[in-house]
């Protein structure tokens, strides 16, 4: 089953596909270009990148990266950052770039789709950027949601990701648990509470479905308890016949309501005294 398309595709927005005109290509200094303020991504696997670099050093770098400029010699990343950042680990000085005029918005919107095209974002880093889009551009989640080729309800999931703990959000984003275990998290209204269930899910290897049940437990602790206790409740005429045994054997006396038969105990803190009823009964 193939994917589905995010959005309109990296393409469409920045018409900047294979077939692209190389006269518009420009060489420009590594130097000259910072990063995409908007970059989504936070983590960039070295390995990853060294084996990138490798490849660009053995067969150059075949598609041009795309800026913008901000000033005279002087250019923010609009997409590309990979290439880019493997280029300099190469000590480069120039790099193809295609330069286009984009808006704040354009530059997260491209950032987005182009990591989430490439499965590269951990889900608190695209939370963190559906979010920010909402906010910063008045988008709302449908909007959103259309934008990236995304369902509404998944957007509206992923952000709510973000009321995690800190501890938790860091879990998440390690991959010490699933997207599936930290929604279950979020229904745990206290911070403390949603870090010591994580770390006992990890601990324990719980499943999704184990966590919503262990989650389940920990919100009613008292339900099952009363429950049980509401079931096990003797009738007053139990109540008041080991009050009266009690009375007349002069040892504390408890009676357990059972399933079938009830048990009756007697606390004895001597054999004397256990003769003394065994003389009584008689």
């Amino acid at each position: 089953m193939s994917k589905k398309r995010l959005g309109k595709g990296l393409s469409a927005l920045i018409k900047n596909d294979e077939n692209i005109d190389q006269s518009r290509v420009d060489e420009i200094f590594i130097d000259q270009i910072e990063a995409n303020p908007f970059q989504p991504r936070t983590n960039f696997d070295e390995e990853a990148l060294k084996e990138l670099a490798a490849s660009i050093k053995e067969k150059g770098l075949i598609q041009p990266i795309t800026v913008r400029k901000i000033k005279a010699e002087k250019y923010q990343l609009v997409a590309g950052e990979r290439r880019w950042r493997a280029s300099q680990m190469l000590n480069l000085d120039r790099i193809p770039a295609v330069i286009r005029d984009f808006d704040d918005q354009e530059m997260l919107e491209i950032a987005l789709i182009e990591n989430l095209q490439r499965e590269d974002l951990d889900p608190i880093e695209e939370a963190k950027a559906y979010k920010e889009m909402i906010d910063n551009f008045d988008l709302t989640q449908s909007a959103l949601a259309e934008r990236v080729g995304k369902n509404r309800s998944t957007i509206a999931n992923m952000v709510r990701l973000l009321n995690l703990s800190d501890k938790v959000k860091s879990h998440l984003s390690r991959g010490s648990i699933s997207v599936g275990h930290a929604r279950a998290l979020l229904s745990l209204d206290e911070e403390t509470t949603q870090t010591a269930a994580c770390e006992n899910i990890i601990i324990q290897d719980l499943t999704v479905r184990e966590t919503e049940n262990y989650v389940e437990k920990l919100k009613n602790p008292l339900k099952k308890s009363t429950e049980k206790n509401k079931k096990e409740k003797l009738s007053e005429d139990w109540l008041y016949a080991a009050e009266k045994l009690e009375k007349s054997l002069g040892s504390p006396v408890k009676i357990k309501k059972r399933k079938k038969n009830n048990l009756l105990t007697i606390e004895l803190d001597s054999f004397d005294k256990l003769e003394e009823i065994i003389e009584k009964l008689n």
